[in-house]
């Protein structure tokens, strides 16, 4: 795993000019907070020399169940029907259905991975989750996982709007800690897959603000952009940290240097101990 000074070192010299960025989009009305969010990205960062490809879930009425249609030629074992295996099978011969294949070109091209979405149910909508299930499947391998995922060399983000203010997401609000929330989302499925994932850009509440507020909130996201290249990943405890062997627990000598910390290692794996703050919702925490 690349240690942070190393990433800052590298990032130094590195900018998005030229990159590809893929943003998945899930927002029914072109007049949302949500829409304006990723016109933003869209044009900060075409701005910067980014190619930028937009895929408009409910504009192009993705498909979000996950069902044998994704399997061309048939399923191998229809009896038993595992969609994990029959993806990876039909993903690896070629067969799956044309719109994964198509989702799954543009994420092959991207360098970054942006998720722009209102907060449904503390997740995404079930669009946006189909678009997981469903695209992401082929990655989703336990020989290549976590640090050692098949998207290891590319980034990815959540931007996403909430219902609420930021206290109601706190440790002592009535939501919980965002943290935990997001826990899910970007270590079970983003870090999961490999990528290095950026801290959130998370939008409190825009529907309730003032113009003002909402434009400010856009302004700080055109900036950020600019930016983003600069920032460390959020940590994740990579994979060489846990023993095969042993059911993947941490190895004794993780558990050792860490024991006399006050805080756990990440949200999931905190060892009994208090969750490291903020450590899912800003850089390298």
């Amino acid at each position: 795993m690349v240690s942070q000074p190393v990433f800052y070192a590298i990032c130094s010299r590195l900018n998005l000019t030229s990159k590809k960025v893929l943003i998945v989009y899930a927002h029914q009305s072109p007049a949302s907070f949500n829409a304006a969010a990723k016109d933003a990205a869209v044009a900060a960062l075409t701005a910067q020399g980014c190619t930028v490809e937009v895929s408009d879930l409910y504009a192009m009425k993705f498909k979000a169940a996950a069902t044998t249609e994704d399997v061309t030629g048939g399923v191998k074992d229809a009896e038993n029907f595992c969609y994990a295996k029959e993806i990876k099978l039909a993903s690896e011969e070629g067969r799956l259905a044309d719109d994964i294949k198509k989702e799954q070109e543009k994420l092959k091209e991207a360098d970054l991975v942006i998720f722009q979405f209102p907060m449904y149910w503390s997740s995404v909508p079930a669009i946006m989750k189909g678009w997981m299930d469903r695209v992401l499947g082929f990655a989703y391998a336990q020989e290549k996982r976590y640090s050692e995922g098949i998207f290891k060399d590319k980034k990815a983000m959540l931007s996403f709007t909430t219902d609420c203010p930021e206290s109601v997401y706190s440790d002592t609000g009535l939501n919980g800690d965002i943290n935990v929330t997001l826990w899910p989302l970007q270590n079970g499925i983003l870090n999961y897959c490999g990528f290095q994932v950026f801290a959130p850009q998370i939008f409190w509440d825009p529907a309730t603000g003032s113009p003002e507020s909402r434009s400010s909130m856009l302004e700080g996201w055109r900036t950020r952009l600019q930016n983003l290249c600069g920032e460390a990943p959020v940590y994740f405890a990579p994979l060489d940290y846990f023993d095969k062997e042993k059911g993947f627990l941490l190895k004794p000598e993780v558990k050792e240097k860490y024991a006399s910390k006050e805080c756990g290692l990440t949200v999931g794996i905190h060892m009994g101990k208090p969750l490291p703050a903020n450590s899912q919702t800003k850089a390298g925490v």
